[in-house]
């Protein structure tokens, strides 16, 4: 572990000059936890520890943020008392890609700690499929826990499309989608860990992650905002 540590203490020398252009902005701190350093770690480390091990050391940046993150979100619940759905749904992929690197850290291997965060893409996947089979999109609770803690007044004029039959099939169709979505990315980087080399996969796994997220968010926005327009004019 004190190798390791060192090996992390001498890749973040190399980061001077892009830590000073990350703190001044948002998506350059997230491309720097998610794609520079922990290349930059596996490089460095793999020579010396071995492959596995530089994978663990390279997983360390992105298990700070799950965990701040998981820390984050108890803090809110203990400060709001509030259970919802955009609390639950990110609560369980921190839990599911922090129990990923555990197992991986017990033996799973290398290609097990590659595709950590998958499973918890995969699991999400699943329960928005889940949600629209029984007839409870997912999508739509999501969305309702947004409005509710930005104003009540809007969640009552939101609830009250709740039974027209064109809201309800968009709330459907972006739950179908974002299920979808989510396995077809969770199956596309399982291929690809058995095509790329690990150091490839470092680089091209976090682009595909938010390229797919990215897409889908954006789909939603566009979708929702015409759907949901339809809806209120009755149609």
């Amino acid at each position: 572990m004190f190798l390791v540590a060192m090996i992390i203490l001498e890749a973040l020398k190399h980061l001077g000059k892009a830590l000073i252009w990350a703190c001044r902005s948002g998506i350059g701190l997230v491309l720097l936890v998610a794609v520079a350093v922990p290349f930059l770690i596996y490089t460095i480390a793999k020579s010396s520890v071995g492959e596995v091990n530089a994978l663990l050391a390279a997983s360390l940046p992105g298990i700070a943020l799950a965990i701040i993150a998981f820390a984050g979100i108890l803090i809110g619940f203990a400060r709001t008392r509030r259970l919802d759905a955009l609390t639950i749904i990110p609560l369980v992929g921190i839990i599911l890609f922090l129990l990923a690197f555990v197992l991986g850290v017990a033996g799973g291997g290398a290609r097990f700690l590659q595709l950590r965060g998958q499973l918890a893409k995969a699991v999400i996947g699943f329960v928005f499929l889940a949600s629209a089979a029984i007839g409870k999109p997912l999508i739509y609770e999501l969305a309702r826990a947004r409005i509710k803690r930005r104003s009540s007044a809007e969640v009552v004029s939101f609830e009250q499309l709740r039974d027209r039959p064109s809201f309800r099939r968009a709330m459907m169709i972006m739950t179908l989608v974002w299920g979808a979505g989510l396995l077809v990315e969770a199956a596309i980087s399982y291929a690809l860990s058995f095509v790329l080399t690990v150091e490839q996969s470092l680089l091209m796994r976090p682009i595909i992650d938010f390229s797919s997220i990215g897409a889908l968010t954006a789909w939603t926005y566009w979708y929702a905002r015409r759907a949901i327009g339809a809806a209120r004019q009755g149609s």
